[in-house]
């Protein structure tokens, strides 16, 4: 790998899934230390975690429940102390998508998506930003939205407004933190494979790989790559920016 994060401290959040467990390898192949955050997850996270040192990286993993925003200033607080006061960049990977349609939705059940999906994303990067506003070369923030945010799907109306709510959450903050050195992005995916997923949804994965110019589905790894760009020097005059990594689905005609 180029060593294109070398020297710097990341934290990862839910990375105890799939998506997560790509950014973190990416980010550590390319130098980082990283601190995995999980909340359920824990011993995928700790598998993870494994695998990063088995490769002669710095991690640690650190469990918060982040649909609370005193355990979100907690698990950046930790994050910074176990990198030595240093944050350099955080990745707001952690999230849920579960499926009801509106009219049978309640206020909780809209509330437990957004919390979870959008104001840990608040939460986390407000914490994150009081640490790299006070360090050389400032940081970075990358949020995982979807190309929900722009295409929403039937039954996904609390995940598709959360997401949407994540892309224009980020170029605000990066109006607003940009004079600090601090940029924010987000990643836009679209169908990320996962063990099992063509068993359990066959006709969906074949109409994605129809749809889709590049023919495939996503990997994790795909996504890792996408942050570790916007978190590298490769990327210092980019920000609040939305980066759609949907294998050109998103460009094709829909009438």
């Amino acid at each position: 790998m180029s060593g294109l994060l070398q020297g710097q401290v990341a934290l990862v959040t839910g990375a105890g899934g799939g998506i997560g467990r790509g950014i973190a390898l990416r980010f550590a192949q390319e130098g980082a230390a990283v601190a995995l955050h999980c909340r359920t997850s824990v011993a995928a996270a700790r598998d993870t975690a494994d695998t990063l040192r088995d490769s002669g990286a710095r991690t640690v993993v650190l469990r918060a429940d982040l649909t609370d925003e005193d355990e979100c200033r907690r698990l950046v607080g930790e994050a910074a102390a176990w990198g030595e006061g240093r944050l350099t960049a955080l990745v707001n990977n952690a999230g849920v998508q579960p499926t009801r349609e509106l009219a049978g939705m309640t206020a909780a059940q809209w509330r437990a998506v957004v919390d979870t999906n959008l104001s840990s994303v608040f939460a986390c990067t407000q914490a994150a930003v009081e640490v790299m506003r006070g360090q050389e070369g400032g940081g970075t923030v990358t949020h995982i939205a979807s190309i929900e945010a722009r295409m929403p799907a039937v039954a996904h109306a609390h995940y598709a407004a959360s997401k949407a709510a994540v892309v224009m959450h980020a170029r605000s903050a990066a109006l607003e933190y940009g004079h600090h050195g601090i940029r924010v992005n987000t990643v836009s995916p679209g169908l990320i494979d996962r063990e099992g997923l063509e068993q359990a949804w066959p006709e969906g994965v074949r109409r994605w790989r129809q749809a889709a110019p590049l023919g495939r589905l996503g990997r994790p790894r795909d996504v890792g790559d996408a942050c570790v760009f916007l978190a590298s020097p490769l990327a210092s005059w980019l920000t609040g920016h939305d980066l759609v990594l949907d294998g050109g689905v998103s460009a094709r005609p829909t009438w």
